[in-house]
């Protein structure tokens, strides 16, 4: 009998996201209304120490506004890691920049400040981090090279809800945040994100290219774009704000367990934590010697343990961002593209679910898969 499949994701939608969206649908108020204006106060108390928020019907359009409120465009350049998911270097590429991507470091899979430094031209004009897999990136060293500089600086947080650096949240650190409210996110809204903004300016900005330009109604200050998240996700989202606190703190018991748990495995590398870091868990990225993908396979198909390859594939090999990066090479984002793979980390798992996890992977390890 085979067994059934611990996946390497599950969102949780419950009955009081129901009865909130319930709650909308007869309050007849759809569009963006009352339920995103309070969403966006809710999330900056809660996540990002109170500081101005925009919501927005997806991450990418978060990350696209962001960049265009902040003023960049044409002849910018913005220095991004190639070991992320497309939309990083795509919302680049949207706003009219150019990527320069720059490698990471090889513990918490983020920016590395020494290879930004070494990207930076007189046409630079931002540094964009991301806070990969629930883990803050570098953001004191990236703010001191920004400065010495004079570079704006932003946080990609889309996998970063609640993480922190030295007691401060991850999207207080840069003119701007994103953070993404997808199913799969440790918290969503069915679909969305949120920009957390540093400055009156670019929270106006955003705004206003969120919703064609405009803040009255036929009074179009700019060209703009139909971005707003509508009061149905709102209201999932504003449910989901009073769980992810509990739901984070089971993803580090399971993200521990399994620490304790897999450490002695060899061949395998679980993620560890650098000094001053909280780590949320988006996903729990260990590396694995030999045959990253029959290991992948042997897992589901032999354990019935899903799991991830995020991201197997460089932006910067990517045939849609590969001609702004020619001849590059990133020796530490090509070994991580190779190694790494994302076990089972979500609140869902049970302790049985665990300790399949570690057989799973101890028994395909000793097997060489």
């Amino acid at each position: 009998m085979s067994l059934p499949l611990i996946p390497a994701a599950k969102p949780i939608i419950g009955d009081d996201e129901r009865a909130a969206v319930d709650r909308v649908l007869r309050s007849g108020m759809i569009a963006q209304g009352p339920e995103v204006k309070a969403f966006e106060v809710e999330f900056a108390d809660q996540l990002v120490g109170g500081r101005q928020c925009v919501a927005v019907n997806s991450g990418t359009s978060g990350l696209h506004l962001g960049l265009l409120a902040a003023g960049i465009g044409p002849g910018d350049e913005v220095v991004v890691p190639s070991f992320t998911f497309a939309a990083t270097g795509n919302s680049v590429v949207l706003a009219g920049a150019t990527p320069v991507f720059a490698d990471i470091e090889p513990d918490s899979f983020c920016l590395d400040p020494e290879s930004v430094r070494a990207t930076i031209t007189p046409r630079t004009r931002a540094i964009m981090p991301v806070h990969l897999y629930g883990h803050p990136a570098a953001m004191h060293a990236l703010r001191a090279i920004a400065d010495e500089h004079g570079l704006l600086l932003f946080e990609d947080a889309a996998q970063a809800h609640g993480a922190q650096l030295d007691g401060a949240p991850v999207g207080s650190f840069g003119d701007f945040a994103m953070f993404s409210l997808y199913p799969t996110k440790n918290m969503t809204s069915g679909e969305g994100g949120m920009v957390a903004c540093g400055s009156d300016e670019i929270a106006r900005n955003v705004r206003l290219l969120r919703n064609q330009g405009m803040e009255v109604q036929y009074s179009n200050e700019l060209i703009g774009f139909n971005a707003r998240m509508t009061d149905v996700h709102a209201a999932i989202g504003r449910v989901q704000l009073t769980k992810v606190g509990g739901w984070t703190q089971q993803r580090r018991e399971n993200a521990a367990f399994l620490d304790a748990a897999l450490a002695e495995i060899p061949g395998v590398t679980t993620p560890p934590v650098l000094d001053g870091a909280t780590h949320v868990y988006h996903q729990y990225t260990v590396r694995v010697a030999g045959d990253r993908d029959a290991i992948v396979r042997a897992l589901r198909d032999e354990h019935g343990v899903g799991s991830g390859v995020y991201y197997p594939i460089p932006n910067h090999r990517l045939p849609s961002l590969a001609p702004y990066a020619p001849g590059l090479e990133l020796p530490r984002t090509e070994e991580a593209a190779q190694q790494v793979i994302s076990l089972p980390v979500h609140p869902s798992l049970a302790q049985g679910d665990l300790e399949r996890i570690v057989h799973a992977v101890e028994s395909t390890m000793k097997a060489g898969a």
